[in-house]
């Protein structure tokens, strides 16, 4: 059975004894071709994984910096056929894993049923070189015909769990995840934050009772201080609205210089900085 690119990046992470850096792009802002040109940029920096969030109209969880990213996004127009192609271009240069954010309305939308060819957006997804899928609004209840079409398609497919989230719940969705768990560090929505929770490495390692998948954490972390806190319990750390708003800073700055911009700060994140 061949293993997916997700896995086997956690797992060389593992074996060399280092933490990943995920850093997050909602796909067109400022449009698609930029998206690309910052992908080839995020590996240069050391990131490990991309997570790029596919814009929906009522975004979960995200906060106003990502919420602008999207509907930004979504007045240029973007569409999933040009995400795809984008992915599709770049994939064969990039050695980084993709994972897709998005809503399950949006896969469901394009289709589903019961044999896994049905799934459309997941072989389209898959065909352009997405590596894996993060979903953070199907209920785990309702979650099999999903994940089983994913595994089916050779996709990791990852739920999110929250602080408020019972232990028991929690436990059953890092069981359902594949690929990775997303545990969010704060309740709420996205954003910078000054500091990370205390209660953090009390959650994650009622988690690890449970799975042996690598945990990455979200939500808040926003400089090298946060990452290497997360990174002491966790085994990836996701930055999302610290760089769409950098993003959002230099919009109208050009392709190159916003690539520029986002390759130095995630070099910051990693330490890969010059």
């Amino acid at each position: 059975m061949t293993t997916n690119r997700i896995d086997n990046i956690f797992a060389a992470l593992r074996a060399a004894g280092h933490k990943a850096v995920m850093p997050y792009l909602t796909a067109g802002d400022p449009d698609v071709a930029t998206t690309g040109a910052i992908l080839t940029r995020l590996e240069q920096a050391g990131a490990a994984i991309c997570e790029i969030g596919i814009p929906f109209s009522d975004p979960i969880a995200d906060g106003p910096v990502i919420q602008a990213s999207m509907t930004h996004a979504l007045n240029q127009g973007v569409t999933t056929s040009q995400i795809f192609d984008m992915i599709a271009k770049q994939r064969a240069s990039l050695n980084i894993g993709l994972v897709a954010m998005l809503s399950y309305s949006i896969v469901y939308r394009i289709g589903h049923g019961d044999a896994p060819d049905a799934w459309t957006y997941l072989k389209r997804a898959k065909d352009a070189g997405f590596d894996g899928l993060i979903v953070p609004d199907v209920a785990i209840e309702e979650a099999d015909p999903l994940r089983e079409a994913s595994a089916a398609h050779g996709l990791t497919c990852t739920f999110l769990i929250s602080p408020s989230t019972p232990d028991e719940r929690a436990q059953r969705i890092a069981q359902a995840c594949t690929g990775f768990v997303y545990v969010l560090s704060r309740a709420g929505i996205t954003g910078e934050r000054k500091t990370l929770p205390t209660d953090l490495p009390d959650r994650l390692k009622r988690l690890r009772d449970v799975t042996d998948l690598p945990i990455a954490v979200g939500f808040g972390i926003s400089n090298r201080e946060h990452v290497e806190q997360v990174t002491e319990v966790a085994d990836a750390a996701i930055v999302g609205s610290a760089i769409m708003r950098r993003i959002a800073d230099i919009r109208d700055s050009g392709s190159d210089a916003i690539a520029d911009e986002i390759e130095k700060f995630v070099g910051e994140l990693t330490g890969k900085a010059q």
